[in-house]
């Protein structure tokens, strides 16, 4: 699963930090550089509160992980962040570069794609039917400028966007090994290569911000730990930030520079993994009272 060596196409996350970004989070400091931040944010369905007043931040260039049990609020916060809710009130802001800070309140999904914030899904949602080739061109989908027109009358400046998306998504498969299932139907995958195959579909809309939604769901030990390997190597290779949901808790453990802990939709906990494994708070209301569980 790990990803091979320099991409010849320097497209592959060309909507990330600048190419000085450090490999280690830390170099940044941990208010230096924020890509991500909520204040306050809120969202409810009719008496339910799914968050509450939640304010967080996601260092540019780190691994950044939302954890917390079921319903604790955190797919509704990737919900808020990619446009598919709106929140009820507070602010969440996106920075794709340092000095340029954009609302995402109320911003609609495929903006959200286009400003380059690429996600994954909690269960898999790869259009089974078509070929592992057309799942990844249609994650490109955000990088094309091609209008109306040009889908309807084939220009010549439409036939080479096509042709250089096309080669883009071969690269993109090469890198991470699906090169040999271009022509396969995504749904014939094994479970393991459809998690990555979505992942490299959310690469090609060209992020800056990769948002992963339990991605280790349904893997087992060793497809597990070369899911760490990849999420490493994505943020080195690919120069992006990550934040990442997800209940295994070796696995957050290992790959995460910063966790933040939601409980009934209101942070209760935000710090290193060493910090969230001996807090109390955590212990108690995500994994019971055995420290020893926290990976």
């Amino acid at each position: 699963m790990t990803p091979r060596a320099e991409s010849k196409h320097p497209e592959i996350g060309a909507g990330a930090a600048p190419a000085g970004a450090a490999e280690t989070a830390g170099a940044f400091g941990l208010d230096a550089d924020p890509i991500l931040f909520s204040d306050s944010l809120r969202m409810d369905f009719g008496g339910l509160t799914a968050l509450d007043q939640v304010s967080l931040t996601v260092e540019r260039g780190s691994i950044t992980a939302l954890i917390g049990p079921n319903g604790a609020g955190k797919t509704t916060f990737f919900n808020c962040v990619t446009g598919i809710y709106k929140p009820g009130s507070g602010s969440i802001f996106f920075l794709p570069e340092k000095e340029k800070r954009i609302s995402l309140g109320g911003l609609r999904p495929h903006k959200a794609a286009q400003l380059g914030i690429g996600r994954t899904f909690q269960n898999i949602r790869l259009f089974n039917t078509l070929t592992v080739l057309e799942n990844v061109l249609i994650g490109c989908h955000a990088r094309m400028r091609a209008g109306l027109w040009g889908a309807l009358f084939r220009d010549r400046k439409t036939m080479e966007e096509e042709r250089r998306m096309t080669d883009l998504s071969y690269a993109i498969l090469e890198r991470y090994g699906l090169q040999a299932r271009v022509n396969d139907p995504a749904g014939s995958l094994p479970y393991g290569e459809q998690r990555r195959l979505e992942i490299a579909r959310a690469l090609a809309s060209g992020p800056s911000l990769l948002l992963l939604d339990e991605p280790a769901a349904g893997l087992n030990n060793q497809e597990t730990l070369e899911l760490a390997d990849l999420i490493r190597h994505i943020r080195r290779d690919e120069k992006l930030s990550v934040l990442l949901i997800e209940h295994d808790m070796s696995l957050v453990m290992n790959v995460s520079e910063r966790i933040n802990v939601l409980d009934y939709g209101r942070l209760i906990a935000s710090g290193t993994p060493e910090e969230i494994r001996k807090n109390p708070d955590v212990v108690r209301a995500y994994l019971g009272e055995d420290a020893d569980d926290l990976g």
